[in-house]
């Protein structure tokens, strides 16, 4: 999976991974040559007594050691921009995919473990990148050519290299194939602390108020000891590698200079050979320890890639329409935003029941279409298959006659305003935010859609008005001030059809909430809106009121044809009317 995963991401850089791969045969070569001129000196220059030839061959090494130089420079720098570019590739396409998931597909995957995956995971499979693209050639080559001139030298020292390598293998292959599991296992681990940490700085306030102090420690300290005993586990047997191969190499060293010694002696081996024989025993060290810290990065670099191919071989659940862009539907038509649900139900894979079942309306524009029941009756859920945040298990949806599943996501939501049931800003200015709804607003327009919204009273006592900042998820805000932004930046989709406000009020006090509804009125008369709402109050103008309980639509009508027939909702007006009027 690893090696498909970077095959696909290099398959358009191979230009690149050639030369990177000439000039690690560049570098290798000039390197492998290094102890044979060196050789050369001792037994023709020095024992020889020829400084002719000590200058010759020096020259010769001054030039090889340049080139290889300049080769391993260049490829490691090559190598190192190439491996950045293979992170960037996988960002992006992480980041590309994840937004085409519905709700369900983030849920199943976590926020955590997506956010870990597209930068822990990624992390690893570049440093990963960055070693093979510096030693991919150079290190089998060295240990290849090593042998090779080792041998070359004095084939009968040779044997002790062939009897070491197959050592240093079966030492390298049983710590790796333990080092797997324990690299698949904590990346597990790591998404598991991400997510406690998560929760806990999310659920800061719940916490304290609960005073769960000290059972949240327990937990994280449960959740890092794991991870570090996981982590203690493999860099043991990382460290206890480096012992074992040094072991037999110096082991292998000694031995070499012992029967050389000999050879040497007895006339059968000349002092350059034997000091050549020594330095490509280095050489193949050298290759054996890249080779090493390879293995060492690729078996978490495994892990990874499966994770990260987890999430780009999800098929999205929520697919785009076959009809092109412009396929004569243009939602800012009057009379296209008309909204009809036929026989809809949802339910997550694997539940129990259905959070919608069989619900049939229709909701045509000019018209407010309000949606109450009680927490947990799928007023939400219903909100979000009309953009296709969720996809239906059965029934039909249509905007303006159009089934929405024949429509590219594009163009669907692009006829949609939102409003959110967690109002949510992201980190910039207000400005910025707020031309999420149209980037080619004017500042006049933001102003125009504050005030509607009834935001621009605090807007305007700002020290920087629309350039003041906002921190992530808006929290410099209250959570009233964040709904009201929030309608004010749907306000701006001017072509929207149809406006969704998901218990867009709530955080507002009573007198708020009339003037900004009367200030919607003009603005939203075209457009068909439909509003998820808990107060009876704020619904008692609309054209059509939809009465949810448990996942069913029980009655629909307008507020006094269901206070004559709905008990359901004269429950739910009763109630308010009661606690409006207690003291």
């Amino acid at each position: 999976m690893l090696i498909g995963l970077l095959g696909r991401l290099l398959a358009a850089h191979k230009g690149l991974v050639l030369a990177i791969v000439l000039l690690q045969l560049v570098q290798t070569t000039a390197n492998l040559l290094l102890p044979t001129l060196n050789a050369a000196i001792i037994d023709d220059g020095i024992v020889g007594r020829n400084p002719a030839a000590i200058a010759d061959f020096g020259v010769r090494m001054a030039v090889t050691a340049a080139v290889q130089v300049v080769a391993a420079v260049a490829a490691c720098y090559l190598g190192a921009g190439l491996a950045m570019e293979v992170g960037r590739q996988l960002r992006d396409e992480l980041f590309a995919k994840v937004q085409s998931f519905s709700s369900q597909e983030v849920a199943e995957f976590g926020a955590a473990s997506l956010v870990t995956r597209a930068t822990n995971d990624v992390a690893q499979i570049q440093n990963l990148a960055v070693l093979v693209f510096t030693m991919l050639v150079a290190a089998p080559a060295i240990f290849l050519g090593g042998i090779v001139l080792a041998m070359q030298q004095d084939l009968a020292l040779s044997g002790i290299v062939v009897a070491v390598v197959p050592v240093l293998a079966v030492i390298m292959a049983v710590i790796v194939r333990r080092l797997v599991p324990l690299y698949r296992a904590g990346q597990g681990l790591i998404d598991r602390i991400s997510r406690v940490l998560r929760e806990q700085i999310i659920g800061a306030n719940v916490i304290r108020g609960f005073v769960r102090q000290d059972h949240e420690i327990r937990r994280f300290d449960g959740a890092n000891r794991e991870l570090t005993r996981n982590n203690l586990h493999s860099a043991l047997l990382v460290a206890g590698m480096m012992p074992m191969i040094m072991l037999v190499v110096n082991l292998s060293s000694v031995a070499v200079v012992w029967f050389g010694g000999h050879r040497i002696q007895s006339g059968e081996m000349r002092l350059g050979a034997l000091t050549a024989f020594i330095a490509y025993i280095l050489q193949i060290l050298i290759a054996i320890m890249m080779a090493m810290f390879v293995f060492m990065t690729a078996p978490r670099a495994a892990a990874c890639a499966e994770r990260i191919r987890a999430v780009l071989d999800t098929a999205p659940a929520i697919a785009d329409g076959p009809a092109p862009a412009d396929a004569g539907f243009d939602g800012a038509r009057p009379g296209d935003g008309t909204v009809e649900f036929r026989n809809v139900s949802f339910a997550y894979p694997g539940a129990e029941a259905p959070v919608l079942e069989n619900v049939s309306f229709t909701a045509v524009p000019g018209t407010t279409t309000a949606i109450i029941g009680a927490t947990g009756s799928g007023k939400s859920t219903l909100l979000n298959l009309l953009p296709r945040f969720l996809g239906t298990t059965a029934g039909q949806i249509t905007i303006g006659g159009r089934d929405i599943r024949d429509l590219p996501l594009a163009t669907l939501r692009g006829l949609v305003a939102l409003v959110p049931q967690h109002s949510y800003l992201f980190s910039g200015t207000l400005a910025d935010n707020l031309r999420m709804g149209s980037p080619e607003a004017t500042d006049e327009e933001l102003w125009d859609v504050l005030t509607a919204a009834q935001a621009a009273g605090f807007v305007r006592r700002l020290p920087q008005g629309l350039l003041s900042p906002v921190s992530q998820g808006g929290t410099n805000f209250s959570g009233g001030q964040r709904q009201r932004l929030c309608i004010a930046r749907a306000l701006l989709r001017r072509a929207a059809s149809v406006c969704l406000f998901d218990d867009s009020f709530s955080a507002l006090d009573y007198g708020t909430d009339y003037r900004l509804r009367k200030a919607l009125e003009p603005l939203l008369r075209a457009a068909t809106v439909l509003v998820v709402a808990e107060r009876v109050a704020t619904i008692v103008d609309a054209g059509l009121i939809l009465v949810l309980e448990n996942g069913r639509l029980v009655a629909q009508g307008t507020h006094h044809e269901l206070m004559e027939s709905s008990p359901s909702y004269q429950e739910i007006a009763a109630s308010q009317l009661v606690l409006e009027d207690t003291p």
